[in-house]
């Protein structure tokens, strides 16, 4: 009794006393609060990270994990982070795509294909990698199979079926060489996960780029993430654009909406106002978190779209400046810093040309690109860096113009996306201020009502980091 009288009187010196029985009163929530629906934490090694896309196939003459091991000090010099590894599994050969076929066709998920060598070849890949800095996912392909993978044979209920019961393709693409697996079959979702698991339990590898991964229930993924966790902190690239894949699945997904303007734009299709829809819609329906990955190329545009010359010409460098700098993650596409002019074939082996590289001035810009985006916290990835502020102009048609500030740092983008020198007036004080000037050495000061000049095609970054 002596002991309840005295927890009573702490109550009430507390001024929380209540009667015997009854339990506090929680408040009433109110239904207007915002709730954040992103629950996953991204890997903090994700904050200013750019992706490097290998194509172990044609990435080397030799076109193995050894050889590209050897290119690791290059890759490290350049600045990148992430390497993405395009399928490592065998390839089948039921219905193969030219003389070896693609790496998409995916024979075992629990096996290397021995043209780029080993299991042990890709370990020592990773080890080296993972030594000299950098982070390594593998591309994972969990849509489809090659036609003579196993599961065909051992589990033919896993497969999704054509209307006259025999095994189908992805409906509509022409993609014959594969078959669709069935996603309502707990067996299938052990099988690919269990497969996720092993490599980054046995591997350490740090995550997956999923491909079309908005052909796989998004559950899956949901489920996945929390598992992979358990091993190790993982980064997760989807091939989709849809909001919902980085609520508790994925870091990053594609900004395809930024690669078919920037194109567009390139060819005259469209102005620098066509960049407005993008960047409106980035900034008031995706998460904070999302990091969309605004590319120049990959596999899939090299191959079946067109080079980098071909698809921007004379905008090639404002377009490769506004990937790294605007919203977005960034990311370089093996061969590009060689200037590759070419269209890489896809089954066949066609090794980077990397003499094309001398005397090109694009390495360079990408990786003075890659520096300044590292130099500058307001340029971050996601959640970390700055919103992107529309700095207005007199020339909207054809200057695009903003900043992104925080904590000090302030960058300011001047882009002009014709085919003429522009003038254009600054119409209001947010770009106001004095700073460095990317490949510049002198002080550059803006005020309100200043006018600046870029020539055709032609960019100016400008930075400070405050007092």
């Amino acid at each position: 009794m002596k002991r309840l009288i005295a927890a009573s009187a702490a109550l009430a010196l507390a001024g929380g006393a209540y009667a015997m029985g009854d339990a506090p009163e929680e408040p009433e929530a109110s239904p207007w609060e915002p709730r954040d629906v992103v629950t996953l934490e991204n890997p903090e090694w994700a904050r200013d990270a750019v992706l490097y896309q290998i194509n172990t196939r044609q990435f080397t003459e030799e076109g193995t994990f050894r050889a590209a091991q050897e290119e690791l000090p290059r890759l490290k010099e350049l600045g990148v982070d992430v390497l993405w590894l395009m399928p490592i599994h065998p390839i089948g050969k039921e219905n193969r795509k030219g003389t070896l076929g693609s790496p998409y066709s995916v024979q075992d998920y629990y096996g290397v294909n021995p043209e780029f060598g080993t299991k042990e070849d890709l370990k020592a890949f990773v080890d080296a990698a993972h030594a000299q800095g950098f982070k390594v996912i593998l591309d994972l392909v969990a849509n489809h199979t090659a036609w003579d993978n196993a599961l065909r044979t051992e589990h033919p209920d896993w497969y999704e079926k054509s209307w006259d019961g025999d095994f189908r393709p992805t409906p509509w693409w022409d993609w014959s060489d594969i078959v669709d697996l069935d996603w309502t079959k707990p067996g299938v979702r052990e099988h690919v996960g269990g497969a996720m698991e092993y490599w980054v339990r046995e591997f350490g590898i740090d995550g997956y780029r999923a491909d079309v991964a908005g052909y796989v229930p998004l559950d899956f993924w949901e489920t996945m993430r929390p598992r992979l966790e358990a091993i190790r902190p993982v980064f997760m690239l989807g091939e989709v654009q849809q909001t919902a894949w980085h609520h508790k699945a994925f870091d990053a997904t594609y900004g395809w909406d930024w690669h078919v303007t920037s194109k567009n734009v390139a060819q005259g299709k469209g102005n620098a106002t066509s960049f407005y829809g993008y960047y409106a819609e980035n900034e008031s329906l995706w998460p904070r978190q999302a990091m969309r990955m605004t590319y120049i190329e990959n596999h899939d545009s090299n191959a079946w779209e067109g080079t980098m010359a071909e698809n921007y010409g004379p905008a090639l460098n404002a377009m490769t400046a506004l990937s790294f700098t605007g919203e977005g993650l960034a990311m370089v596409h093996n061969g590009m810093e060689a200037c590759n002019a070419k269209r890489l074939e896809f089954f066949e082996k066609d090794a980077i040309d990397w003499s094309q590289g001398e005397g090109c001035d694009y390495a360079a810009l990408v990786k003075e690109l890659i520096a300044f985006r590292k130099a500058n916290p307001a340029l971050e990835n996601g959640k970390w860096g700055a919103r992107m502020h529309q700095v207005v102009t007199d020339r909207p048609q054809e200057v695009l113009a903003w900043a992104r500030q925080e904590e000090g740092n302030k960058v300011v983008g001047l882009f002009n996306f014709s085919g003429s020198e522009v003038t254009a007036k600054l119409a209001d004080g947010l770009a106001a201020g004095t700073y460095d000037e990317f490949r510049g050495t002198d002080k550059v000061t803006l005020r309100a009502g200043d006018s600046v000049t870029l020539p055709a095609w032609g960019f100016r970054l400008l930075s400070t980091k405050g007092e």
